[in-house]
């Protein structure tokens, strides 16, 4: 209902129709895709759109993106619109897109564009969260898409839907915004282990696989709200399972030859 983007993949639902607890699984790859700012014209808004169009009805909104698939479902209108002020208030992705809404009732006649960064100047997480203007930059008019380098940009109003790449920080808190109510960065590049300076040229790297166990472990003093997210962790770790296979084959494929000349290599030694 708060998701920025939408899960692709090839979710298997006949798992569940017999007793037994509820399993989420899937087939295949899976992708986070994000649509345009604002819906075609004639349709509802959904997903990323839900926080920039037709807000003075966004929780009728948001509540219709749901029960158009479980008509039957009792949903809080309070509990919805409660969220929605916690988002608004402390989540700097929300209010990147707020700024976009913004901007969209002053001049609903201009065309723009949000530019989710990619890089970020300091570690964005938790207890040293990114600000909105690290997160995301709002582009009016033309632009140049020279060293946009991983960064996502939310076109104004398009057709197609475009996929996250697994190595943007917010690729998991666009996804699961309740998990990361303060758009604290998800998995990056060049996470130093603690105590680590990371301009060391010898400085270890956190690798995706150690990021998300880090996660998925319980500490003291800690929130639980992801170990307590019930079907949601399941999706959630699920999704980062496949994001570390996605990490794992991007490995083979940047280093091929590499693979290759060590397997020769190998060939010669048992000849």
């Amino acid at each position: 209902m708060f998701a920025f983007t939408s899960m692709g993949g090839r979710i298997d639902n006949l798992i569940n129709q017999s007793q037994g607890s509820y399993v989420f699984r899937m087939s295949g790859q899976n992708y986070h895709h994000i649509g345009s700012l604002l819906p075609e014209h004639g349709k509802n808004p959904q997903f990323a759109q839900l926080y920039i169009y037709d807000t003075e009805n966004e929780t009728e909104n948001r509540i219709a993106t749901i029960q158009k698939t479980k008509p039957t479902t009792e949903i809080e209108h309070d509990i919805v619109n409660q969220l929605s002020q916690m988002l608004d208030q402390h989540n700097s992705l929300v209010k990147s897109f707020r700024m976009a809404r913004d901007r969209f009732k002053e001049q609903p006649e201009c065309t723009f564009r949000l530019r989710l960064l990619s890089t970020r100047t300091k570690d964005g997480r938790q207890y040293n969260l990114p600000t909105v203007s690290e997160v995301a930059g709002l582009i009016v008019g033309d632009f140049n898409e020279e060293n946009c380098e991983r960064d996502v940009i939310v076109e104004h109003r398009t057709n197609g839907l475009q996929r996250i790449t697994d190595l943007h920080p917010s690729f998991m808190p666009m996804t699961y915004p309740l998990i990361h109510p303060y758009g604290e960065d998800g998995y990056r590049l060049r996470i130093p282990f603690r105590g680590e300076l990371e301009n060391e040229s010898d400085t270890k790297k956190l690798t995706m696989r150690q990021y998300y166990c880090f996660r998925l472990q319980q500490r003291l003093n800690e929130g639980h709200s992801l170990l307590q997210a019930g079907r949601l962790l399941q999706q959630y770790i699920v999704d980062c399972y496949m994001a570390i296979e996605e990490e794992r084959f991007r490995w083979i494929r940047n280093n091929q030859n590499n693979l290759d000349r060590t397997l020769l290599g190998l060939m010669d030694l048992c000849s």
